[in-house]
């Protein structure tokens, strides 16, 4: 007898469960085909070929060579655009400096003298990057770039013999290393860091935590609020529904704004993440990232019927960041419309703005602190409008 009661209970928890997910197919919808959805984005979107690197060549007077960018492009090695052919360094750092470029080769001032002492020329290689994985990827164009200066100097000098080194100088008396190899990169790397994969990655790692943390929180307190009936409440008082949104992103964003100011302190003085610019500055960008997170959050919650598909739509947004927010793949390596798309995530706009200030000091994606702007204001003007209706007479 006890067993069957049990039975029967177990089985009307269960058909009343099942009732509840019928009521709600758009919450059953957006777990299976979400994380789906996003998958098939991001499998169409990621071209897998990482962007070439832009490159200006300094090519000294004394060279006495016309070589402009078309001939400089053809003996260029797969995976370098030469941009730009200029005289002096000082031009070319002002490419790279304004990035037009993201490399510079120096040539050597007379490689044909140094090849006739029997010495070999340096092509000196100098980018200005704080990313560890770019950093990697252009001391390795630097070797490309001189084994092709290194085939086209050997044929040179197979076609004209002795007239590379000079008439009177025997190739004989320079040493097999150099005629195998007459020039060797040297790079050199003008950033003001140059970070561990850990401290590159920290501040984009905090960026994805903070934007999760405002996110869920405001959204499973509003939906909470609504199905707890407190809704009801509202619509008798005198609350608008612009004193309950707002009331709720002050509140969320300064408890995530305390969150962040610890995540902030155990990055400086835990990880070692350097911190270039002002701690006013990098307070500014994270407090952007929290009111946008916090006004997606809003958002959520109005559109979400229950808890459980509040949570679902909070992972989805957290599984989107991953994928479309710079943290696996650079966006250069998505296609312009989903490029586009990614950047109606915050966390995209944060990671950017928060590592050039904390790593270079000088941000450059300005425009990055508009879109969060836009993002905080479209999020809360969209829950402000739900709330609305939902807070208008029966």
């Amino acid at each position: 007898m006890t067993f069957l009661k049990v039975l029967t209970h177990l089985i009307a928890f269960v058909g009343k469960e099942l009732v509840e997910v019928r009521r709600r197919p758009g919450a059953l919808l957006s777990l299976i085909f979400g994380p789906f959805v996003i998958m098939l984005v991001f499998g169409l979107g990621y071209s897998g070929v990482r962007p070439a690197l832009t490159a200006a060549i300094v090519i000294p007077p004394q060279w006495d060579l016309q070589v402009d960018v078309t001939k400089a492009s053809e003996l260029a090695p797969a995976g370098i655009s030469v941009v730009g052919v200029v005289s002096t360094v000082e031009e070319g750092r002002a490419l790279l400096q304004s990035k037009a470029a993201d490399m510079l080769v120096v040539a050597p001032p007379n490689p044909v003298q140094a090849f006739k002492s029997g010495q070999p020329s340096i092509i000196t290689l100098e980018y200005d990057t704080v990313d560890p994985v770019k950093s990697s990827y252009a001391a390795l164009a630097g070797d490309q770039i001189a084994a092709v200066v290194n085939r086209e100097v050997i044929r040179q000098a197979v076609e004209q013999g002795q007239h590379v080194a000079g008439a009177t100088s025997d190739l004989s008396s320079i040493p097999a290393d150099v005629v195998a190899a007459p020039t060797r990169a040297q790079t050199q790397n003008l950033a003001p860091t140059q970070p561990r994969t850990i401290n590159y990655f920290g501040p984009a790692v905090a960026a994805l935590i903070l934007q999760h943390m405002a996110l869920t929180l405001v959204a499973l307190a509003l939906v909470r609020e609504r199905t707890s009936g407190q809704i009801e409440r509202y619509r008798i008082s005198p609350v608008s529904a612009f004193e309950v949104i707002l009331g709720k992103l002050l509140a969320y964003g300064l408890i995530v704004a305390v969150l962040a100011a610890g995540t902030l302190a155990l990055l400086v003085n835990g990880l070692g993440v350097p911190m270039l610019a002002s701690l006013a500055s990098v307070a500014g960008v994270l407090a952007l990232l929290i009111l946008a997170s916090t006004s997606i959050g809003l958002l959520i919650g109005a559109l979400s019927g229950s808890e459980s598909q509040a949570v679902q739509l909070s992972l989805l947004a957290l599984l989107a960041s991953v994928f479309f927010g710079g943290l696996i793949v650079p966006i250069e390596q998505l296609s312009q419309p989903v490029a586009t798309l990614a950047l109606l995530i915050p966390v995209t706009h944060a990671v950017h703005l928060l590592q050039e200030l904390m790593l270079t000091g000088a941000p450059q994606a300005l425009g990055s602190v508009f879109a969060l702007a836009a993002i905080a204001v479209s999020g809360f003007a969209g829950a402000w409008f739900l709330m609305r209706r939902s807070l208008a007479p029966a």
